[in-house]
Parts: structure tokens; sequence; C-alpha cells
């Protein structure tokens, strides 16, 4: 071997070992820089707001949720409420008896039944609708019933004698005077009547007696026929 080969031998052999030593170096600084920037990656993920994206090659695929369809809850059937018949009260069919509360005047007793206060007064023998009480008991006429009867007049009355008469039902001034034969006039004018059409059933009016003379009925004659001569 010539001194030239032994030479360019020996740089050889010195170069393959350099590079022999070189090669582990980098290898190594390549390992230490992946791995500072896999920890510095690991840190910035567990630390951040959003983890960084994962390389595609470590990225799985991640499933996408299927929407199950939940049923809607059983739709309540309403119950229909029967709303009950109201209750027929029955009508009274005679008068009934009404104890007087505090409060009550004979005009909220009427128009509680429906009633004239006259006809009230008239069934109750009251005079003063102003004079009830409390406790006090009121008979209603109710239905078909009758005012009480009048009492009897005596049997001889005296021309202009003053009698008391309660007005009745369909009573009016011409009829009470036919009746005593008395006239609406002075009826009127004896117990100041202003209105002689508007007299209240009950009103108990003095009425003077035989004033006229009571018209006398007809009797109707038949006349006989001529009988034809055959």
């Amino acid at each position: 071997m010539t001194e030239n080969e032994q030479n360019a031998s020996e740089v050889i052999d010195k170069y393959r070992r350099r590079r022999e030593r070189i090669v582990p170096l980098i290898l190594g600084g390549l390992a230490v820089v992946l791995l500072v920037v896999g920890i510095f990656l690991v840190v910035l993920w567990l630390t951040g707001d959003s983890a960084p994206a994962m390389p595609g090659f470590l990225s799985t695929d991640t499933p996408t949720p299927t929407a199950t369809n939940t049923p809607p809850p059983p739709t309540a059937t309403p119950t229909i409420t029967l709303t009950p018949e109201p209750s027929l009260t029955p009508t009274p069919e005679g008068p009934v008896v009404y104890i007087v509360e505090l409060g009550d005047s004979l005009s909220t007793i009427a128009a509680e039944y429906e009633i004239d206060v006259f006809v009230l007064m008239a069934y109750n023998e009251i005079d003063d609708p102003n004079s009830i009480f409390v406790g006090q008991e009121i008979t209603i006429p109710i239905g078909d019933v009758e005012l009480p009867t009048v009492t009897p007049l005596p049997e001889v009355l005296f021309r202009g004698q003053e009698i008391e008469y309660r007005v009745q039902p369909n009573d009016t001034l011409e009829s009470i005077a036919a009746q005593f034969n008395s006239t609406a006039e002075a009826i009127a004018e004896l117990n100041e009547i202003d209105d002689p059409n508007n007299i209240g059933v009950g009103v108990v009016l003095l009425i003077p007696v035989n004033l006229v003379t009571p018209t006398p009925t007809s009797a109707v004659t038949a006349t006989p026929t001529d009988t034809p001569t055959p």
C-alpha cells in the first residue's frame, strides 16, 4: 500500500467515525424536540378553552349521536262534567205563613211573593201597612184563595149612615156605590180620593149608604098575540 492510499484510507475512516457519532446526536436532538413539542401540546390541550386538533393519523371519528324520537305524553281525555238540572221547587197550592223578620215591610213581603200589597192587607185585616212587627205571622194568599168574608152589615141602615168597607178585587167606586145605594162622588169626597179609578184592594173606605133610591127592576110582561079567526 502506498503512502497516498494509506492517507486516503485514514481520512475515510475518520469520516465514518465522525458520521457514526453525529447521527445519534441528530436523532437524539430530534427526539428531544418532539418530546418537548408533545409535552407543550398536551399542556395546552389540558389548560386551553378548546383542545387543539389532533393529527389526522391519531384522530378517530367521533360517532354522531342518533336522535331518539321520544313519544309525546298521552293527551289526557277531558272528563265531561254533567251539570245537574235545577230542581223544580213545587209551588204551594194554598196560603203560606210568613214570619216577619227585621227589616221587612209589607211592601217587600208582597213583592217577594208577587202579590198586591192591598191583597195582603185585606187577607190579614191590616189597616196600617206600617204597623207590622218582627215575629208577626203574615198569611200569604197563594193560589186560589178568597179574601176574608166581609163583616155583615146591620139590617137597618139610615140614609147617609157611614159604614166601613174593605175594597175587594175588581171593585170600583161605581160598583161599591151601587151595592150600598150611594154615589161614587160621595164616596170619593168622603175618603178624599183624587183618582176614582185608582183604589187599592184591601183599603178600608167609609161608605155613606142609602143616598139614592134603588132603581126598581121592571118586569117585562108578555103581550098576548091576537088569535087569528078561522
